[in-house]
């Protein structure tokens, strides 16, 4: 059975990368440990706060990897300890968020059993472009051809023009 997708329209280009995500985070599942709240500290700014109680910062280690935040925590046991009761077990957890194109990690603390992860939102400038029609001829074929420069990060649009003999 063929999965149904939902960006099947042929209006809607160049959203594989965002299709994959979604099927990435529905993978992710509903894991409830450890509480999380992600809030909106200002307009270019968001903050990831996971209640770690009893884990130190030896025990807990963030990565990012391809707009995937990922945040593992390992307690390890003390065998020196006895216990006559052990209510509170030594537990291990990992905490994944898929961060949006854009969004950089600005820094990590963590206070009173709280890790706080903070965010920076980029600021989007909107950029209109007008693209110049040109009446096409049998004589002269226009091709657009792009370059990539890879250090830069730019693409640069080129027109060359080729003429029928």
């Amino acid at each position: 059975m063929s999965r149904l997708s939902l960006f099947n329209s042929p209006l809607l280009l160049g959203f594989d990368q965002f299709e994959r995500t979604l099927d990435r985070v529905a993978k992710a599942g509903a894991e409830g440990y450890p509480p999380y709240n992600i809030e909106q500290v200002s307009d270019y700014r968001l903050r990831i706060t996971l209640a770690v109680a009893g884990f130190t910062l030896d025990d807990l280690d963030i990565q990012l990897e391809d707009n995937q935040l990922t945040i593992r925590g390992k307690q390890k046991d003390d065998p020196a300890r006895v216990y006559l009761y052990r209510g509170i077990a030594a537990r291990q957890f990992q905490r994944s968020f898929i961060l949006a194109e854009g969004i950089e990690v600005a820094g990590a603390t963590l206070d009173n059993g709280l890790l706080s992860i903070d965010l920076d939102r980029p600021r989007v400038e909107t950029q209109i472009r007008t693209v110049p029609i040109r009446k096409g001829s049998a004589e002269n074929e226009a091709r657009v051809s792009i370059d990539t420069h890879k250090e830069s990060g730019r693409h640069d649009v080129g027109r060359t023009v080729k003429q029928e003999q």
